[in-house]
C-alpha cells in the first residue's frame, strides 16, 4: 500500500457554503475544478485520498480512532478497571452525521460523466466509475449502522438547494438499495488488477461481503425482515465466493504473524494492508500499547477467556478437570493456538483490567529480547514509532463472512451447509501454521470442527443454533481486539452480551494464582481492592490474611458495570441519536429533521 496510503493530494472542488455543520469543506490545493479532471492519473491521485478513509489499519501516530486494541474497547472481551464504558445514555446537544465523503464521492462520479468522457477509455471510466460507487456504498452502510434512516444523495448538491441540503430522512431500506446497486456495479466493473495494493475487484468483493453480511443479519435480528436479510446475504456469499474461487488467497502464516510483520507484501492471507515506512512519516502506535512496558487498563474478560475452544474442539465446561484448569500455562496448552498467540505468558500487574497482557501485535522476537533475554526495548516500538504492517482485509475474514451468511440463509430457506462448507472456512483456518515458539509451548492445532459432532455448550445462547453459536466463536476468537466484536452483537442484536447484570463474568479478567504468579500484588495497599472469582462465581476479597485463597479470575472491586441501557425509556443503544442544535437548525429554516429511532424528539 505504499502508494495508495502515501500520497496526499487533494481537489479544489465546488462545495457548500452553507450547512457545515453537515458537509464539511475539503481542503484546497493549486489544482482547480478546471485541471483536476485531465487524466487518469489525477483522478487516480483524487481516488487515493479514500484509502486512509475506509481502510484504517493501525492508524497513523498516536492516532488510533478505528484501530484495534484501542480503537474498540467497549465489548464483552474488555474490562476495563473502575467505571465500565457506557452506551449513549440521552440526546446529545450538538451531533450529526458527516456527508463529506459522500459529496466527494458524488462530484467525482459526476467529474468522470462530465468532464472525462473524451479522456478515458470505456474500460477505464467504467473502473473509476465502479470504483467511486464501491466508496459510496461503503460510506453509506457506515452511516446507516449508525444512524439507521440517513438522507441519501446520489449527486453533488448545491448550498442553494436548501430543500436537499435539509432534506427528511430517507428510509433505510432505500439507502442500502442503492448501495446494493453501487456494490453490484462494482463487482461487475472494477478490474481484476489495478496494481500492487490499488483497489482491485477481489479487495472490492471482500468487503463487500463484509458490508452485506453486516446489513443481512441487521434485517434478519434487529429489523426481521427475512426478504430483506436475504438479498443482502445472498450478494455476501456472492462476493465472498469470487474472492474464493480466484485462487489467489490462501491460509499459509501463523496467527501472530499476521499482525506483527514489518512486510505483508506477498502474504496470501491478506487481500489488502496498509504499508507503513518511517522514511515516509508513516507509523501507528498500536505495538507501542501492547509492549509489555506500557501499563494499560484494559484487558480481556473472563467471559472471552472462557469462550476460547478447546484444542480437542470442545468446550471446557464438559472436560476434565485437568484440562478445565484455567490456569495460564494450562490455557496455553490446552485451547486453541489462538489463544497463546494473543496473550503474553505469564500475568502481568502491567495490564490493570486484567492481569493477562495482550500481546497480539507484538513480535515475537521482542518479547523474547525484553522478556527472557532483558535487553532494552527496539526504539521502533516505543511511542508512535511503530513500523509493523496492518492487515485491513484478511482472507479469513472473508471465509468466516461466507460461512456465516450460508448459515443465515439455511435459517430463511437456504439450502443446509454440508461439511465441505465448514472444512474449506472454519477448518481451513483451525489448520493454520504455527509459530516454532507456540509449539515448544505446548500448543497444538485445534481438531476440526464437525457437524455431526458439534459442541454442546452449556452456555450457549437458547436463541442461537449450535452451528451459528460455533461460527460466531470462530469469529470471537480469529477477530479477538480488532475492530468487530461490538459491530458484531449489534447485527446480531445481542448487546445484552454486554450488560454486566446479567454477565457477572465481564468485571473480572484473568485467573491468577496470586501467591506463586503474582504474590508482588497482595500489598496492604490492595486490601479490599484485590479479589478473585472461582467457577462458581464466589468472590473472594484479600483482606490481609487470606493470600493462600487468593486464587481464581482477578477483579478489582473499583470495577463498576455499565449504567442500564437495555429496555430503557428514550434509550436505543443500537444507533445514534443526532443532536437536539442540529434539530433546531433544521426548524429554523423551515425543515424537520426527526430523532433517531429509539430516542425522543424533543
Amino acid at each position: 500500500m505504499k502508494i495508495a496510503f502515501k500520497i496526499v493530494f487533494v481537489f479544489l472542488v465546488i462545495v457548500f457554503s452553507g450547512c457545515k455543520k453537515f458537509l464539511d469543506r475539503p481542503p484546497l490545493t493549486s489544482e482547480t475544478d478546471e485541471t483536476a479532471w485531465t487524466s487518469e492519473e489525477k483522478l487516480r491521485l483524487y481516488a487515493n485520498k479514500y484509502y486512509t478513509d475506509f481502510f484504517d489499519g493501525y492508524g497513523n501516530g498516536f492516532t488510533t480512532t478505528g484501530a484495534p486494541l484501542v480503537g474498540y474497547t467497549n465489548s464483552d472481551d474488555m474490562v476495563v478497571q473502575g467505571n465500565q464504558p457506557n452506551f449513549t445514555r440521552s440526546v446529545p446537544n450538538s451531533s450529526i452525521w458527516s456527508y463529506t465523503t459522500i459529496r466527494s464521492v458524488n462530484i467525482m462520479l459526476d467529474r468522470i460523466e462530465t468532464k472525462m468522457s473524451g479522456i478515458l477509455s470505456t474500460e477505464a471510466k467504467a473502473h473509476w466509475t465502479g470504483v467511486g460507487r464501491f466508496f459510496r456504498g461503503f460510506r453509506y452502510s457506515e452511516l446507516v449502522q449508525s444512524y439507521g434512516d440517513v438522507p441519501y444523495y446520489t449527486r453533488e448538491i448545491q448550498n442553494t438547494e436548501l430543500g436537499e441540503l435539509y432534506k427528511a430522512r430517507t428510509p433505510r431500506n432505500e439507502v442500502m438499495d442503492g448501495a446494493y446497486d453501487d456494490w453490484k456495479f462494482a463487482l461487475q466493473n472494477v478490474r481484476l488488477n489495478d496494481g500492487d495494493q490499488n483497489l482491485n475487484r477481489y479487495i472490492v468483493a471482500g468487503f463487500v461481503s463484509r458490508l452485506a453480511l453486516i446489513e443481512g443479519t441487521w434485517q434478519k435480528y434487529y429489523y426481521k425482515s427475512n426478504e430483506r436479510a436475504k438479498k443482502f446475504l445472498d450478494l455476501a456469499v456472492e462476493a465472498a465466493d469470487m474472492v474464493i474461487s480466484s485462487g489467489k488467497y490462501d491460509i499459509t502464516t501463523d496467527y501472530k504473524t499476521l499482525f506483527t510483520s514489518k512486510e505483508l507484501k506477498g502474504n496470501k492471507e491478506c487481500i489488502l494492508y496498509r504499508n507503513y515506512d518511517p522514511a515516509a512519516g508513516v507509523t501507528h502506535a498500536i505495538a507501542s500499547y501492547g509492549n509489555l512496558a506500557e501499563s494499560t487498563t484494559n484487558g480481556p474478560t473472563s467471559d472471552l477467556i472462557k469462550s476460547y475452544i478447546l484444542n480437542t474442539g470442545g468446550v471446557w465446561q464438559n472436560a476434565s478437570s485437568a484440562i478445565q484448569d484455567f490456569n495460564l500455562d494450562n490455557l496455553i496448552k490446552t485451547r486453541d493456538s489462538r489463544f497463546e498467540a494473543t496473550f503474553y505468558s505469564k500475568p502481568s500487574l502491567l495490564n490493570k483490567g486484567s492481569f493477562y497482557y495482550i500481546t497480539k501485535f507484538l513480535p515475537r522476537d521482542v518479547e523474547k529480547r525484553t522478556q527472557v533475554d532483558l535487553l532494552g526495548m527496539p526504539p521502533e516500538f516505543v511511542g508512535d514509532k511503530n513500523e509493523t504492517d496492518a492487515p485491513v482485509l484478511r482472507y479469513a475474514e472473508v471465509l468466516l463472512n461466507w460461512v456465516e451468511a450460508k448459515a443465515e440463509l439455511a435459517t430463511i430457506g437456504g439450502t443446509a451447509l454440508v461439511q465441505n462448507d465448514i472444512d474449506k472456512t472454519i477448518n481451513k483456518i483451525r489448520s493454520r501454521p504455527l509459530a516454532a515458539e507456540a509449539i515448544t509451548r505446548g500448543v497444538v492445532k485445534t481438531t476440526n470442527l464437525s457437524l455431526a459432532a458439534l459442541p454442546t455448550d452449556p452456555d450457549r445462547d437458547p436463541d442461537v443454533s449450535s452451528l451459528i453459536w460455533e461460527i460466531r466463536r470462530e469469529r470471537r476468537m480469529e477477530f479477538a481486539f480488532e475492530i468487530f466484536r461490538l459491530a458484531d452483537l449489534k447485527r446480531w442484536s445481542k448487546l445484552q452480551y454486554m450488560d454486566n447484570s446479567l454477565n457477572t463474568d465481564l468485571l473480572s479478567g484473568g485467573w491468577v494464582n496470586f501467591p506463586t504468579q503474582l504474590p508482588g500484588a497482595l500489598t496492604a495497599a490492595n486490601i479490599g481492592i484485590v479479589s478473585v472469582v472461582d467457577l462458581n462465581g464466589t468472590e473472594t476479597v484479600y483482606n490481609g490474611t487470606n493470600a493462600a485463597a487468593m486464587k481464581g479470575f482477578y477483579k478489582n472491586t473499583i470495577n463498576k458495570g455499565r449504567l442500564p441501557f437495555l429496555n430503557q425509556p428514550n434509550i436505543n443503544p443500537y444507533l445514534t441519536p443526532v443532536g437536539l442544535v442540529q434539530m433546531d437548525d433544521y426548524a429554523a429554516k423551515g425543515y424537520k429533521l426527526t430523532q433517531t429511532q429509539g430516542w425522543p424528539q424533543n
